[in-house]
């Protein structure tokens, strides 16, 4: 695989620590894995400029912004829908989380978070009427966690 980045073990302690906390101190992650700050630094700028580490981001507890039900809905687009096509459809709406185009069907599936189940119809309706979305199925979550210990629990 072309540009590939081969990580060692202390690469893949540093980025578990950053995925727990990204505003963790590089003194702080050095003393976690028996390195000097400045050892910890030029690994954090190589795994940076490798495009290893491409951001940081703050983590939201949705439920204090009034998003307290998530679910995940599969979509069905009219004809050969696009990659492009799809990406404009979910583009101007903030209910999506993320969005997986996948092979076969569905031809999408969208992870939402909303303001409940009116929030849920809403948004659903808000697809259907863009004239691209033909179909869809939903399922709602009732709990949801990470299986890796670095990544945040979902809120």
């Amino acid at each position: 695989m072309p540009g590939r980045t081969e990580l060692d073990q202390i690469d893949w302690q540093i980025l578990d620590l950053l995925q727990a906390d990204g505003r963790r101190s590089l003194s702080d992650i050095g003393q976690r894995i028996g390195l000097s700050t400045s050892a910890v630094k030029r690994r954090v700028d190589r795994l940076e400029s490798s495009g290893v580490i491409t951001g940081y981001t703050a983590i939201v507890d949705h439920r204090q912004v009034g998003r307290t039900l998530e679910a995940f809905t599969e979509l069905r687009f009219s004809g050969n829908a696009s990659v492009e096509e799809i990406r404009a459809a979910l583009a101007d709406l903030p209910e999506a989380m993320a969005t997986f185009v996948t092979a076969g069907d569905p031809d999408a599936v969208v992870w939402l978070r909303v303001d409940g189940p009116e929030g849920l119809r809403r948004t659903i309706e808000t697809l259907r009427r863009g004239g691209k979305v033909i179909g869809t199925k939903t399922l709602m979550v009732m709990e949801s966690w990470w299986h890796h210990s670095s990544r945040p629990e979902l809120r």
